[in-house]
């Protein structure tokens, strides 16, 4: 009786953006229909914000605060915060008692974990990108097992205590796998995806319209663009395409990106954790633009990857000139025998079942006892 899930929590603790909150939100469902109870704790940010499983199960908000690149006051009141953080997590595990806790990173995630190390309670922690995080770096000494989304994550201890899980995505995406890449041929619809991210991505909206108009009348009759960008940049967008004849879709959010990537044929993105295994599980051939800012350069190393497979092409984004990416589209827009190889070659990335593997891995260690 006392060894049934039922009868043990788990703790996750997760930072409040996309990267953070897909796995723990695909986690959270796999462990919920084996029978566990689940606990989220966050910072305030994050509380009663969530949806899906993590909107559903205990949520607990605790003190949190960011260190990088910020001001000397901000970081000693940042300190004090995470001190606070800290204490209050240690009180919620003592008094819930759970079987683990499983850390995805994000400063909000900082505190509880650090409580978990300090009252010696098992640590699992899912690192998203090939570079692992400041947060994840400093914590993986203690961690029980680090559980890695890339072949090679930079940082990542050596040995039995890495697991390599993948990168969990939402499940109507992660059934694109089995769907096969239609080419767009001939005078074909060619569907082209463009987004930026969580943040989006301004630089997409001042090079990628330039680019389009570069391109011949019979090839933007062709082209069916959808592009995410932030809400500021939606109107500026539209203009910049009224000179063309492509069909357009501008918005700064989309919920049906299956269905979207369904049919897509091309897609310009960026190269966080999120997006690179969504465009690997749904087999879209991708032009990868990293996020130059990104911490570590981490996006660089994730696109590295796709490009090393030759499944996708890769772009720094100072050499992302109109002209370039024009030169690109009207290649590979005339190329759908290529297209149809690089799909396959990035599936070879995809790994559809890591909600599946990572609770796998939490249910390894909480047995142990």
């Amino acid at each position: 009786m006392t060894d049934s899930p039922k009868n043990k929590l788990i703790i996750l603790t997760a930072g409040g953006t996309g990267g953070h909150v897909y796995p723990a939100e695909a986690l959270a469902q796999e462990l919920a229909e084996r029978g566990y109870r689940l606990m989220l704790v966050t910072d305030k940010r994050g509380q009663n914000n969530y949806h899906g499983k993590l909107g559903e199960i205990e949520n607990r908000a605790v003190l949190s605060g960011a260190f990088v690149g910020k001001g000397k006051l901000f970081k000693i009141k940042s300190l004090i915060k995470v001190s606070i953080g800290i204490f209050q997590s240690m009180w919620i595990i003592i008094r819930n008692r759970p079987s683990c806790i499983v850390g995805f990173g994000g400063y909000a995630s900082f505190p509880c974990s650090v409580a978990a190390i300090l009252l010696g309670k098992k640590l699992i922690l899912h690192e998203q990108n090939s570079v692992m995080s400041r947060t994840n770096r400093l914590l993986s000494k203690y961690a029980t097992v680090i559980a890695t989304s890339f072949a090679k994550t930079k940082y990542a201890p050596s040995g039995t205590r890495t697991s390599r899980t993948g990168m969990p995505v939402r499940a109507n995406i992660s059934n694109l796998f089995k769907q096969s890449y239609n080419p767009s041929t001939g005078t074909d619809i060619f569907n082209l995806l463009v987004f930026g991210g969580s943040q989006g991505a301004k630089v997409f909206g001042d090079v990628i319209p330039e680019a389009i108009k570069m391109l011949d009348t019979a090839t933007q009759k062709r082209l069916h663009i959808t592009q995410q960008c932030r809400a500021d940049d939606i109107d500026n967008i539209q203009k910049a395409y009224s000179t063309t004849v492509c069909k357009c879709n501008i918005s700064n959010f989309f919920n049906n990106m299956s269905e979207l990537y369904s049919t897509g044929h091309l897609i310009i993105s960026r190269a966080g954790a999120s997006s690179v295994s969504e465009i690997a599980a749904a087999g879209i051939p991708s032009i990868l633009i990293p996020l130059p800012t990104a911490a570590d350069d981490h996006q660089t190393s994730n696109a590295t990857e796709f490009k090393d497979n030759q499944g996708g092409l890769v772009i720094a984004q100072k050499e992302f000139t109109a002209q370039h990416l024009c030169s690109i589209l009207l290649h590979l827009i005339n190329a759908p025998d290529e297209l149809l190889k690089m799909s396959e070659n990035t599936k070879k990335f995809a790994i559809t079942d890591a909600d599946k593997r990572l609770a796998d891995l939490v249910e390894k260690v909480v047995k142990r006892g």
